[in-house]
């Protein structure tokens, strides 16, 4: 099992603004944000138990379970993201961005090269649209990176 937090009130709004004591959002929500963005989310069962999210069955691979994880992470009201398993994941990398971070700082200090912030924007695709958009509290996905 892997266990995931996430700042609770920095997130993405599904209720369109910042919702009222950042309450969870309920899994239909979360299921058509996964479709907005394009994720495949077939094989997998979003339960929320409170400001906790529970991801269970198997994505079609383990960077687009990652996404899934980040996807619904990243969203106001979730302070948490839970798996039933960790095997597909056990070697995910997350990062949360803090106040003054640039994809260029987070580059630096996850993959010791600043000038392959473009890597952890395509890793992060489709949450991100641009890499300069990044606010304290993300999460993001660091391929290949250290924590």
């Amino acid at each position: 099992m892997g266990l995931w937090n996430f700042a609770k009130t920095a997130g993405k709004s599904l209720f369109g603004g910042k919702a009222e004591a950042a309450e969870a959002p309920k899994e239909e929500a979360l299921q058509t944000e996964l479709k907005a963005l394009g994720l495949d989310a077939s094989g997998i069962d979003l339960a929320v138990d409170g400001d906790k999210v529970v991801v269970k069955g198997a994505a079609v691979d383990a960077e687009t379970k990652e996404k899934i994880i980040l996807a619904v992470g990243n969203v106001d009201g979730v302070a948490a993201v839970e798996t039933d398993t960790d095997a597909d994941t056990g070697d995910a990398v997350f990062h949360t961005v803090e106040k003054g971070d640039t994809l260029w700082a987070v580059s630096q200090k996850a993959l010791g090269d600043g000038s392959k912030y473009m890597t952890i924007f395509e890793a992060n695709k489709p949450m991100l649209s641009d890499p300069d958009k990044i606010y304290p509290g993300q999460v993001l996905r660091i391929p290949g990176g250290k924590s």
